[in-house]
């Protein structure tokens, strides 16, 4: 429920307009952020509501200054802006929930959790319920109508709706309160407007993604019209790429309550979900940012056009607005409007392009969350970038000794059936390709694009693991067969050896790292042989072994234990073999990590465990007496350094290396006789 979690998303943040934003760009800019922050938080008992308004906008858009956090929380922001969500302006209640959704966004765990409790959740949830009485009643003032578009009630709820997932996200106290307050049927309220708000149901479906995970008692509250909800977004006929977002996030919360959904109709659910899922991963999101770039272009200029013709047509190129504005500081200050800034203002190309690339990611992690168990004492997503996503979960394990943080459930019938029927391996595979090149370049060109490129390679990394998952759990036809898993080799193979800076990309070595050590683990226990040789996969992680990273370091080294216990098996593979034990050695020795060197001990187990060759070869290497000297070693470090460095998982995994490590040196010690005597 969020108790631990590093958030999975990045958050949009609440961005003012209009008069205050001109305000703040006009006087805010040369102030220290320490003293802007003691000025806004003296306005917003401002009689005026207008002021009050732009000091809440002034706050939101400080709070996205790092810088700024401190202060505030010294000047407790959270308790000045709480009461302002009940404020009789429409404007200022919109306005004081963006500026908590930033706060809540840009703050981190314990600022979320400080919010819970200053309270922010009392009127919060009572903003919510006015929000959802005024759905109800949609009774407005004509000028509250004529301003509908800035301070509608919809619009309020959406902030306040942010700041609930945020918050929710951070801290389970949040999460009780959500459930104890009955806000499930005032955000399942909002939900069913989806067809006349998108945006607003978005919203919602992310909460509801962060509240349904792990919380049994929630789901005592979902009834038949719940889930009619539920489904009535999955079956939508829309088809813009926001409602493919909507739907996939809706698919995954359905995944989380499945519990209470009757086993007869499981399996139509958990077809029903892959199916959506399916659909989204066959799109190609690199055609789609090219096509919506292109067509940003075309309406970009078919307005400076416009803008032209109309200019010309008024003999000048600015409309002089005559009217002075009195600001909180009693500056005034004089508005020039351009045409253009007549016109709607949209960017629906861009965020129709981010919102099929999130709802990539998003069927992704949820396909890993139907194929794994989650240790509690991490965050698989947290690993892989920042931003994240996974569901309830009925078992928590640890595979010892392999190092992964998650640990492969037996895949149910109807799950292995859907995500065969649906081509879900395949689809996975061509996403873990690199990104269009053409599509990079389009969005390298353009500032408000460029952050496109971070989220297609988010989408790869993704790709990788749920290609991980796959490959553990399912069978080598599904996958495709022995070729196919070849050729994935292969793939994965071409993928790190075409990265020129190595060790710069952490998360994408991490992710196919991961993926090529179940592929191979997977090989090994089917008996098919590799496609690289021996030589190329020690050349391979001779370069991982230099990363920073603990978690990249861990599958290398398995990788070559695998390859070398595979070639243990065969013969004329001396040569190699000592290679590798030489190269697993040197990493027992200097690695600064004790969980690598726990790897490396564990490999060298692995391959020297069995076989002439390796007998022969654990011999020539003097791999009895290195390990006796690494012995005392590596008790002493586990004794000085693990607690307090290491987790409760990771110390119970070096604890049982030191037990099988005392075993192997008296099974080498008979190798090493009977060797000498023969």
């Amino acid at each position: 429920m969020g108790k631990s979690r590093t958030k999975r998303f990045k958050r949009p943040q609440f961005s003012p307009a209009g008069g205050c934003q001109a305000a703040l760009a006009a006087n805010g800019a040369e102030q220290e952020p320490d003293d802007a922050a003691a000025e806004l938080l003296e306005k917003l008992q401002h009689p005026s509501a207008e002021a009050r308004e732009c000091a809440c906008a002034g706050l939101a858009r400080l709070l996205q200054q790092r810088p700024a956090l401190p202060g505030l929380a010294r000047r407790d922001a959270v308790r000045r802006l709480g009461p302002l969500l009940l404020d009789p302006s429409l404007a200022v209640r919109e306005t004081a929930a963006g500026a908590l959704r930033n706060l809540s966004a840009c703050g981190g765990f314990e600022v979320c959790d400080d919010m819970v409790t200053k309270d922010v959740m009392t009127p919060l949830v009572a903003l919510l319920k006015e929000c959802s009485a005024g759905l109800d009643s949609n009774e407005m003032s004509p000028q509250e109508k004529k301003n509908q578009n800035r301070n509608s009630i919809e619009n309020i709820a959406n902030e306040a709706v942010n700041v609930l997932w945020n918050i929710c996200e951070c801290s389970s106290r949040a999460v009780s309160i959500f459930n104890k307050e009955g806000c499930l049927e005032i955000v399942l309220k909002y939900l069913s407007r989806f067809p006349t708000n998108v945006d607003l149901a978005i919203s919602v479906a992310y909460c509801l993604q962060t509240v349904t995970e792990d919380n049994l008692e929630l789901l005592k509250s979902f009834c038949a019209p719940a889930l009619h909800v539920l489904e009535s977004v999955m079956l939508s006929p829309g088809n813009s790429m926001e409602y493919v977002l909507l739907k996939t996030l809706v698919a995954g919360t359905v995944w989380n309550v499945k519990d209470i959904i009757p086993s007869k109709s499981q399996a139509e659910i958990i077809n029903a979900i892959l199916k959506i899922l399916s659909e989204v991963l066959e799109m190609d999101a690199g055609e789609m940012v090219i096509q919506m770039k292109e067509a940003e272009t075309q309406r970009l200029k078919a307005t400076a056009e416009t803008e032209e013709i109309l200019a010309k047509a008024n003999g000048h190129d600015l409309i002089e607005d005559d009217e002075m504005e009195e600001m909180p500081h009693k500056r005034k200050v004089r508005r020039k409007t351009f045409i253009s800034d007549l016109l709607p203002p949209t960017d629906k190309e861009l965020r129709e392009a981010i919102a099929l690339l999130t709802a990539q990611q998003t069927a992704l992690e949820i396909i890993v969350n139907m194929c794994y168990s989650e240790d509690p004492s991490d965050d698989e997503w947290e690993e892989l970038s920042s931003s994240d996503e996974s569901d309830a979960f009925l078992e928590n394990s640890l595979s010892e000794g392999s190092g992964q943080l998650l640990s492969p459930l037996c895949l149910s019938h109807e799950i292995h059936s859907a995500l065969t029927h649906y081509l879900i391996p395949k689809k996975i595979f061509e996403k873990t390709a690199f990104p269009n090149s053409i599509a990079v370049d389009i969005c390298s060109k353009s500032p408000t694009w460029k952050p496109l490129i971070r989220k297609m390679n988010t989408v790869q990394c993704r790709a990788l693991v749920c290609l991980q998952s796959l490959v553990s759990l399912l069978d080598v036809e599904p996958l495709g067969g022995a070729p196919a898993l070849q050729a994935l080799v292969q793939h994965l193979s071409q993928l790190l050896f075409s990265q020129p800076d190595f060790a710069q990309h952490v998360d994408f070595l991490e992710a196919v790292s991961s993926a090529l050590r179940a592929l191979l683990q997977t090989m090994a226990a089917k008996n098919i042989s590799q496609c690289l040789t021996p030589e190329q996969l020690v050349t391979l992680c001779r370069a991982g072994i230099l990363n920073s990273n603990v978690g990249v370091r861990v599958n290398f080294v398995s990788i070559l234990g695998i390859t070398g216990s595979v070639l243990a098996k065969g013969d004329g593979t001396l040569e190699t073999l000592k290679t590798i034990g030489c190269f697993l050695l040197e990493v027992a020795t200097q690695d600064p990590s004790l969980v690598v060197v726990g790897e490396a001990l564990d490999a060298l187990f692995d391959v020297f465990a069995d076989g002439k060759e390796a007998e022969r070869a654990s011999v020539q290497i003097k791999l009895l007496s290195a390990l006796k000297e690494l012995q005392p070693v590596f008790k002493m470090k586990i004794r000085k350094e693990g607690r307090g460095n290491y987790s409760p998982d990771q110390l119970c995994v070096l604890n049982n290396v030191k037990t099988n490590l005392r075993r192997f040196i008296a099974y080498q010690e008979t190798v090493e006789s009977d060797y000498l005597n023969h």
